[in-house]
Formats: structure tokens, sequence, C-alpha cells
């Protein structure tokens, strides 16, 4: 559970619905046509911008801003070493007896074992890596196109407000639920590009960066071990994936 996102989340609609509910309560700023408008009209806006099965996989891109596990860099560069110190003494066959549980990982360590020549190896890596960074750009993409839809719908519902509110000034009672629709759509739009769109968006490309430098290092560790290069040296050059802080830390905790 990624804490960050669920506390943020919680924080934000607390502190807006606690000033709605100074302001004269929750009820005044809920209103059914602003909701259709904004809500329901974003969402098929957005959907038209992909195939079916791209949209409604959203809601499963969605939950990773909340639950994400990925393996740690100095998890993994640990395991890389302790490989290629088998290699060294038992030969590439000898980490067929790895416990792997990075499925990037062991695909990579197949074909290590299966005797595949380096440039293939890289090829089929890379590949691998640009077409799950493909992916995941989809689903950034999505609610970057959320945020950017919700609060022009939302103008839209201002201005289907302020006509109506416009075409019925002789009616005193129609001025306040039309000025109501344009106002609450503004503060709906608002609402779900700032406050879910975008930081969902934000939070899912981070996510994309620590799972392509965490595949990136692991094909820079598998071809050092393919090259029979020494376990420290590929540690050493395998640490450049850390930062700065976490490389002081490792080297502290050696020495």
């Amino acid at each position: 559970m990624d804490l960050a996102t669920l506390i943020g989340l919680i924080g934000a609609f607390g502190f807006i619905i606690m000033a709605m509910v100074s302001s004269g309560g929750i009820v005044i700023f809920i209103d059914v046509p602003s909701v259709l408008i904004v809500m329901i009209g974003s969402l098929f806006v957005v959907m038209m911008k992909y195939n079916l099965k791209q949209f409604l996989g959203a809601i499963k891109i969605a939950a990773k801003a909340f639950i994400f596990k990925i393996d740690k860099p100095d998890e993994l560069i640990e395991q890389s070493v302790t490989m290629a110190d088998a290699a060294r003494k038992g030969g590439f066959l000898a980490l067929e007896e790895a416990e792997i549980t990075n499925s990037f990982m062991q695909k990579a360590v197949d074909m290590l074992v299966d005797g595949h020549d380096g440039d293939v190896v890289r090829d089929a890596l890379e590949k691998d890596i640009a077409l799950t960074e493909e992916r995941h750009k989809t689903g950034v993409g999505i609610f970057k196109a959320l945020g950017d839809v919700a609060p022009a719908m939302g103008m839209i519902g201002t201005l289907i407000g302020l006509v109506a509110m416009l075409s019925n000034m002789d009616d005193p009672k129609s001025i306040g639920p039309a000025m109501a629709v344009a106002l609450l759509t503004t503060l709906y739009g608002a609402i779900i590009a700032n406050m879910i769109a975008i930081p969902i968006a934000d939070k899912l490309q981070l996510r994309v960066n620590e799972e392509l430098l965490n595949r990136n290092l692991i094909m820079d560790a598998v071809l050092a071990i393919q090259d029979g290069q020494n376990p420290r040296v590929i540690e050493g050059f395998l640490k450049n994936y850390l930062s700065e802080k976490q490389r002081q830390i490792d080297t502290t905790d050696g020495e």
C-alpha cells in the first residue's frame, strides 16, 4: 500500500469537505446536472480517445497508484552479484538453481542458461523494456487525458448554466439553479483534474520510471554476467543505479 497516495487523497478531500461543511453544508455543493456534464461527460470524451479495452483497463491501472510492489534496486544488485559469483564458479547452468522472484530477471537468466548470444539477449530484453514502457504510457495517458478533459467539460457546463440563466431572467426562481450548474461544473472539473486524474497520472509515471530503472539494471547485470566480469566489478557499476545517499549507506554498511 502506498501511504503517500492514500494519505494525500484522503487529506485533500477531507479538507475540501470540511470547507464545504463550514460554508453551509454538503448539500448545496451537490447538483445532478453538473455531475452528469462533468463526471459522466468527461469519461465518455476520454473513451473516444482510446479503445474500449484500454479505457476499461484504466481502473486496474489506477490501482497501481495505491497498491504496487516493486523490487528494491539494492536487493537486485545483491542478487545479481550472487548470481555472478555462482556463474564464475559453476558456469551458467548453476544459475538454474537460483531463486528468482522477478519475472524479468528470470526471463533474462533463462536466455543466459540457454546459451543465447549476447546481442540476442540484449535485443530481446530491450524490446521487452520498450513494449513495457509503451503499455504503461497508455495508462498514464488515460488519466492525463481525464485531467485535460474535466476542466473543459466544467467550462461547457458553466456556459450551459449561463445560457439557461440568461434565457430565463424573467423567472427569478430559475436563476438560482442555473447559476448552480454554471459554478458547480467548474468546481467539479477542477476537483477531478487536480485532485484525482493528474495526481494519479503522475504517480503512475513514477511507477513506470521505477520499473524501467529496475529492468535496465537487470539487463546490464545479466549481460555483465554473460561477459564473465568479476562480481565486484559488476556490483560497482550497478550501484550507479542507486541514489548518492543510498550508495553512501551501502558503503558505510560494507565497512
